[in-house]
């Protein structure tokens, strides 16, 4: 059976979007956790834009003692162990997602793929392997999954793909010597990765959002 796409959160800036902007959220959250993005990020001149905000599925984390709570994928108490099933099952969803916008008239190179936390794992599992060239991937305060089936798995229409990394320095969830080795393994398969740090824990914060701001209003308008 084929995987359906997740419930789905959006938020049109005009009629007739000219590029949609996929933005999945962390552990234990849902798709409301960046609908400020809507207002916040100002791309008006590169026309309208559809947002999406995905919610992940419900299940048990045994990070969290088995507690069911919205989650992409499990997260086991050893970082090695990694669910790849549970990966694997919500790429399927994501790639569905990607396949509905395609339908309704957003080619994938103006489709931009992001997440935070998990969502960012998300975005870098799903859209680095995604057989059509997107716009850009946006990765905050996450890591890369399942990085050694990267190179073997990787889509080489998404090689030159833009990608927007942020991550805080001070970030208790995912420590930041993780996110810069996800980055360097990227930079090492011949990724452009646009890095960005900033004095802030395991969240967002102003300078981000406006350097994302700047971000995807150059690869959306290229």
């Amino acid at each position: 059976m084929s995987a359906l796409p997740p419930p789905t959160i959006e938020a049109e800036t005009g009629v007739n979007p000219i590029a949609s902007i996929v933005v999945m959220h962390g552990l234990g959250a849902d798709g409301s956790d960046f609908a400020p993005f809507v207002r916040e990020i100002d791309l008006s001149p590169i026309g309208p834009v559809r947002w999406l905000f995905p919610n992940a599925p419900q299940q048990p984390v045994t990070i969290n003692g088995g507690y069911v709570m919205p989650a992409w994928f499990d997260i086991r108490h050893d970082r090695g162990d990694e669910d790849e099933a549970g990966l694997r099952r919500s790429q399927a969803a994501i790639e569905a997602l990607l396949a509905r916008e395609k339908a309704r008239g957003v080619p994938a190179h103006r489709i931009v793929l992001g997440g935070f936390s998990q969502g960012c794992a998300m975005a870098l599992l799903t859209g680095l392997r995604h057989a059509e060239r997107l716009a850009g991937i946006v990765g905050m305060s996450g890591y890369l999954p399942l990085a050694g089936a990267l190179a073997a798995e990787r889509s080489a229409t998404n090689a030159d793909a833009p990608i927007f990394l942020a991550h805080g320095t001070q970030d208790e969830m995912v420590a930041l010597p993780r996110a810069t080795a996800s980055r360097d393994a990227l930079r090492a398969l011949g990724y452009a990765v646009d890095w960005h740090e900033y004095p802030m824990g395991h969240s967002v914060c102003a300078p981000e959002v406006r350097d994302l701001a700047a971000w995807l209003q150059r690869v959306l308008e290229a």
